[in-house]
C-alpha cells in the first residue's frame, strides 16, 4: 500500500495526528487499554476489538503473505488504528501489532457510529480517513483472499467480480506462471483440475467457493439475529434501498439490507455516469453506490450482502413480517421495502450460456477491460449503459462494435453518450443490427455473427468477448407466491394502481412498499431511484405510527 496512489497524495488525511482537544472529544466513547511490546492488537482475518487510538508507544500496522511481512505505517501518540471493516466489526485486513509498550483506548463499532453522528466534524476526518485507508489496500491488491487458477476462467473472473463489487481488496494469482501460485497449490495438494482455490486471510482454503461461502469466511456476511424485530427491511442493495437505508436509519429506524449479490445494483456497473446531479465532472457508478454503502454502515445498517431473499411472509401489524432467506435463515421486520430492482435481460441464442462468465459479459469493468485489452470486442444495446460502457471499453481495446436493433441511437440515449461516441474512432455503431449466432470452443467465444434486418445481410468477425446491455427485466420472481401484485410484466403494482388511499410506493400489501426500478412506472434513473429510497421513509414513518 505504501506505494498506491492513495497513500502517496492524501497521506495526512489517511493517517492524521489528532490533537489534545480531538482526543479528549473522542475518550468518552471509549475504554482505556494497554499492550505489551510484541502483542497483536489484531490479526487479518480476526475481527478487531474497534478504533484504537494511541496515547502512547508505537503499533505497526503490516499486510504479509507468502513469508513477506510489509509495513504499511507505524501508527504513534495521536493517531488511530482502523479502517472501514471496525465500522461495521468485520475481520481486520491488515495486521496491528505493539512494538513498544502501548497505551490506548479502543472504541467499539457500535460507540464509533456514535461518535461519527455526536462529534460531526472529527467524525467527518475520521470517516475520510477509514475510507482512504481501504482505498489505499484495494489499490496495493496486496490484502484480503488470494485467488489461485486461471485468470481467463469464468470462476476466477466470477470470483473477482464479487469481491471488486463487494469493495475488498483481493489478489489473483496464475496457477501456471505464478511461483508463490505454484507454492500454494502443492502445499495444500490441490489437483490443478478442482481450481480456482481462494485461501482466506484467516488461514481457511476455499475450493472454488460460491460468493456466499466466501463472503462468509471473508467476514462479509454473518449470521442474522432471528430473534430480532427490525423496523424496515430493506430487499436489494441498488440506489433506491440504500438511499432507503441511509435515511431510515439516520431517522432512528432499525434497518437491514438484504441482496442477493452486492451493493450497487445496476448502477454500480455504470463506468461513469455523467449527469447525476452534484458531480459535473461525473463519477463512476461504483464510487458512488460504495459511498452511499459506507454512508448506510455509520448510521448502523446492518448489510447482509450476498444473500437472497426467498419468500415473504406474515401479516400487517406489530408482529410484522418475516423474510425467509438462503441458508434458512429468517428476517423479522415491522415493514419490508422491495428494492430489488431488475435482472439483465439475455439474449435469445440457443448456446449464450456456454460463454457466459468468461466471454459474454454483463458488466464492463477494469476486470473485463484488462481480459480484453487490444481485442475488438462487440456490445449490444442502445441505452445509456451501453454508451457508457461502449466510451469506456474504446479507452482499453483495439475496437468496439456497437450493436442497436433500433434505427438511431438518438431515441434512447443521452445526447452528450451519442456525441462521445461518434467521436470516438474506435467505435463502430451499426444500427438496425442483430446478433444472430456465437462461435467459440470450450467456453471461449471466437466468432460472433450479425445480421442487418433491412437487408438481411450477416456478417461474421472474429470476436473474443461480447458485451450485452440490452435492457432489465423485473427481478420479482422471489414475490411469486407473496400475494404481492405485479403487473402484466412482473413490476411492482404500487400507489393509484392499487386504490385511491394508496400513496406512491405502496404495495397491495400494508405494510409493504417497492420503490426503484422494480415498481410499476418508475423513472429508470439513478437520480429518481434515490428520490424514491428517501421519499419511502416518510411512509414507513407513518405506517409504524398507526402502531
Amino acid at each position: 500500500m505504501s506505494q498506491s496512489t492513495a497513500f502517496t497524495a492524501r497521506r495526512d488525511q489517511m493517517f492524521p495526528t489528532l490533537g489534545e482537544v480531538d482526543i479528549e472529544r473522542m475518550r468518552r466513547f471509549g475504554q482505556a487499554s494497554s499492550y505489551a511490546a510484541g502483542e497483536f492488537i489484531v490479526k487479518a482475518g480476526n475481527v478487531a476489538p474497534g478504533l484504537v487510538v494511541v496515547l502512547s508507544g508505537k503499533v505497526d500496522i503490516t499486510q504479509s503473505g507468502f513469508g513477506r511481512r510489509e509495513i504499511i505505517v507505524t501508527h504513534e501518540a495521536g493517531s488511530f488504528v482502523g479502517e472501514l471493516a471496525q465500522l461495521s466489526a468485520r475481520p481486520s485486513l491488515v495486521n496491528a501489532e505493539a512494538i513498544e509498550p502501548v497505551q490506548a483506548f479502543v472504541i467499539a463499532s457500535q460507540r464509533l457510529r456514535d461518535l461519527m453522528v455526536q462529534e460531526a466534524n472529527l467524525g467527518e476526518r475520521i470517516m475520510r480517513a477509514l475510507i482512504l485507508r481501504r482505498v489505499g489496500l484495494l489499490e496495493s491488491g496486496a490484502s484480503g483472499p488470494v485467488i489461485i487458477g486461471a485468470l481467463d476462467s469464468g470462476d476466477v473472473l466470477r470470483l473477482q467480480g464479487f469481491l471488486a463489487r463487494s469493495g475488498q481488496p483481493y489478489r489473483a494469482l496464475d496457477a501456471e506462471t505464478d511461483p508463490c501460485a505454484r507454492t500454494l497449490v502443492e502445499r495444500f495438494q490441490v489437483d490443478p483440475h478442482h481450481l480456482p482455490i481462494v485461501l482466506c486471510p484467516n488461514g481457511k482454503l476455499l475450493h472454488n467457493p460460491g460468493e456466499n461461502e466466501l463472503a462468509r469466511c471473508i467476514g462479509l456476511l454473518r449470521p442474522i439475529d432471528a430473534g430480532k424485530l427490525y423496523d424496515v427491511a430493506i430487499v436489494g442493495a441498488g440506489p433506491a434501498g440504500l438511499a432507503a437505508s441511509v435515511y431510515a436509519a439516520s431517522e432512528g429506524l432499525s434497518t437491514i439490507v438484504l441482496d442477493c449479490r452486492a451493493f450497487g445494483g445496476q448502477a454500480g456497473a455504470s463506468s461513469r455516469i455523467e449527469n447525476y446531479l452534484g458531480f459535473p465532472t461525473g463519477i463512476s457508478g461504483m464510487a458512488l453506490m460504495a459511498r452511499a454503502y459506507n454512508q448506510a454502515q455509520k448510521f448502523g445498517v446492518e448489510m447482509v450482502i450476498p444473500d437472497e431473499a426467498r419468500l415473504l411472509n406474515g401479516t400487517a401489524g406489530m408482529t410484522g413480517y418475516t423474510v425467509d432467506v438462503g441458508d434458512g435463515e429468517t428476517v423479522r421486520a415491522r415493514t419490508v421495502v422491495i428494492a430489488s430492482g431488475a435482472r439483465y435481460r439475455r439474449l435469445d441464442i440457443a448456446n449464450l450460456a456456454e460463454f457466459e462468465g468468461t466471454s459474454v459479459h454483463y458488466w464492463a469493468s477494469p476486470i473485463e477491460a484488462r481480459l480484453c485489452a487490444g481485442q475488438e470486442v462487440a456490445l449490444v444495446g442502445a441505452g445509456n449503459s451501453a454508451g457508457q460502457a461502449a466510451v469506456y471499453l474504446a479507452s482499453h481495446v483495439g475496437k468496439v462494435w456497437l450493436l442497436a436493433r433500433g434505427s438511431s441511437l438518438d431515441a434512447s440515449m443521452s445526447r452528450y453518450l451519442v456525441e462521445r461516441i461518434r467521436a470516438q474512432p474506435n467505435i463502430e455503431v451499426l444500427t438496425g443490427t442483430e446478433i444472430e449466432a456465437l462461435d467459440g470452443h470450450e467456453g471461449n467465444l471466437a466468432t460472433v455473427r450479425w445480421r442487418d434486418r433491412e437487408s438481411g445481410v450477416a456478417t461474421t468477425h472474429p470476436i473474443r468477448h461480447l458485451f450485452l446491455f440490452i435492457g432489465a427485466d423485473p427481478n420479482t420472481d422471489w414475490l411469486a407466491n407473496c400475494n404481492v401484485a405485479l403487473d402484466a410484466r412482473g413490476f411492482v403494482r404500487t400507489g393509484p394502481d392499487i386504490g385511491p388511499t394508496h400513496t406512491l410506493q405502496e404495495t397491495s400489501r400494508s405494510g409493504v412498499f417497492a420503490i426503484g426500478d422494480v415498481r410499476s412506472g418508475s423513472v429508470k434513473r439513478v437520480a429518481a431511484a434515490v428520490g424514491e429510497g428517501a421519499q419511502v421513509v416518510a411512509a414507513l414513518h407513518a405506517y409504524l405510527a398507526q402502531g
